[in-house]
């Protein structure tokens, strides 16, 4: 059974060609993002981590356009986030976990942030990471996106998302049951 697993999280010869196409790309027209990194360095960290490289192929597959930001130069991974202009559109009209979809007593959506970003592999951006991330470009200006919510709030009930509008990030609330066509999370992976 942990072998079939294994199996749908490994990448076929030909996804794993057009991936590494698409995140080269990326880097090379986003240099402002990651200065003094070269892709070379990053190639050689992607074709070690084959699970880290599923990880980014669910990230891409679902409109998360995932480029590196950042090196962690004390573990030497490169750090990874969706910079999508909007919010990812393959992962909107979630609530934020489960608990907060079970409440639901009627319309409930399909998944929650929380569960998708397991399934992905990756977490989902604490609000300090939102504002980075912010500094790089102008990222959901028409969206919005789930951020690793505080316990102290998710245990009353809510959690927070973040925008950017008026030339501002903004951070928010809202019920973790709540979910909108134009929320959906933004992700982060180190590699």
């Amino acid at each position: 059974m942990a072998k079939a697993n294994s199996n749908k999280k490994k990448l076929s010869p030909d996804q794993h060609v057009e991936l590494l196409k698409a995140l080269e790309a990326r880097f090379e027209e986003n240099m402002s993002r990651h200065k003094a990194l070269e892709w070379d360095q990053v190639l050689a960290k992607l074709e070690a981590s084959p699970d880290k490289l599923w990880s980014l192929h669910e990230m891409e597959r679902t409109g998360g356009e995932p480029d590196v930001v950042g090196h962690d130069k004390k573990t030497g991974e490169f750090i990874f986030m969706d910079c999508s202009a909007e919010s990812p559109e393959g992962r909107r009209s979630v609530c934020y976990d489960r608990a907060g979809l079970e409440s639901r007593k009627e319309h409930r959506p399909e998944n929650t942030a929380i569960d998708m970003a397991a399934a992905m592999g990756i977490e989902l951006l604490t609000e300090e990471e939102y504002r980075e991330l912010q500094k790089l470009g102008k990222f959901d200006l028409k969206t919005s996106s789930w951020v690793k919510t505080p316990a102290e709030i998710r245990k009353l009930g809510g959690a927070i998302f973040c925008d950017r509008r008026y030339g501002q990030v903004f951070m928010y609330h809202n019920g973790a049951q709540s979910y909108y066509g134009a929320r959906a999370f933004r992700g982060l992976l180190r590699v």
